[in-house]
């Protein structure tokens, strides 16, 4: 059951498991109905919780049940932004990764690339954590935390091997993963991230549920994929300085639905990300940055130009 539909993948799901596939503002939900409790893995992007929690409410989702568990792949505000909605509906349980918790705790808007990046999310509370290699029941299936570091570097997977089923959050997508800090020097979240490919390469799975995009099968064929971009993005770090602004400046624009040409180098010049990442790595002007911003997601086909503003053209371009 979807915002999207899960299909033709949700067959081969197990039946207490339900997809709830959102887009690339939103993380995609997952949401396991167990015989006595329910859970939910990821949250969406705190300016959609009211949908998210009218998705749950659906009768094909928890109907009349209430939500007793929710846990966090990592703590992106696309994945955790529906933490507090749901926890004050539900009075649930919020479980996040270990790692994250220092984070979450201060609250550190840096690091959790909020204010740094121009993104929001609304303050909660957790009531534990998960460790790495930690097994937990959700649903009535046994999952292990599987530690995937890299885009987020206390990020978890969740892995039910009697399923052969894999939550893989933002370490791996069909086409790719979660976009990656660039570094000065030695490049320690894209070693990361091979490493986590590596240990994810180790499991048996026949479906892997991402943080973005449709449930697919042929986890071999991403890998290789998300390989190729590791290898690329280390052959050139600025070919990783390039992919995380375009990324970031996407996601900003699915937010904020259009934002003005005009305006963009100003806004570019104030958000901490894009100053930063620019002048360590590109050197361009706000003007430039911006004008070379634009065309780049215009000619990937991820925005468009109208009337003096840009607007995301489809689902984005996050990837």
């Amino acid at each position: 059951m979807a915002a999207g539909s899960a299909d033709p993948y949700q067959s081969k799901l197990p039946a207490q498991v339900r997809v709830i596939v959102r887009d690339w503002l939103n993380s995609n939900s997952v949401l396991i109905l167990g015989s006595r409790e329910t859970a939910l893995i990821d949250s969406g992007y705190s300016a959609c919780a009211g949908e998210t929690l009218r998705l749950l409410q659906r009768p094909e989702a928890l109907g009349a049940r209430r939500l007793d568990r929710l846990v966090n792949t990592h703590c992106h505000s696309d994945h955790v932004g529906g933490n507090a909605v749901l926890r004050g509906a539900y009075r649930c349980r919020v479980s996040i990764p270990q790692g994250e918790a220092p984070l979450v705790a201060r609250w550190d808007s840096r690091a959790l690339w909020l204010d740094y990046a121009d993104q929001y999310c609304d303050p909660f509370l957790y009531d534990e954590v998960i460790a790495p290699s930690e097994r937990l029941i959700l649903g009535d299936l046994e999952w292990e935390a599987i530690p995937v570091p890299g885009h987020d570097m206390g990020a978890l997977a969740f892995y039910c091997e009697e399923a052969r089923l894999l939550v893989s959050g933002d370490a791996l997508w069909e086409r790719g993963f979660g976009v990656i800090a660039p570094e000065s020097g030695e490049p320690v979240r894209l070693k990361a991230a091979r490493q986590a490919l590596e240990t994810l390469a180790r499991l048996d799975v026949e479906t892997v549920i991402p943080g973005h995009g449709l449930p697919f099968g042929n986890m071999e064929a991403a890998l290789e994929r998300a390989f190729k971009r590791l290898e690329a993005f280390q052959a050139d770090p600025t070919r990783t300085a390039r992919h995380f602004l375009k990324a970031m400046l996407m996601f900003a624009l699915l937010e904020k639905r259009r934002m003005a040409l005009a305006a963009l180098p100003t806004y570019l010049e104030a958000v901490d990300a894009y100053q930063e990442v620019n002048r360590r790595f590109l050197g361009l002007s706000p003007a430039g940055l911006a004008e070379w911003l634009v065309a780049e997601l215009e000619r990937m086909g991820a925005l468009t130009r109208r009337g003096g503003f840009i607007y995301p053209a489809a689902a984005g371009a996050r990837g």
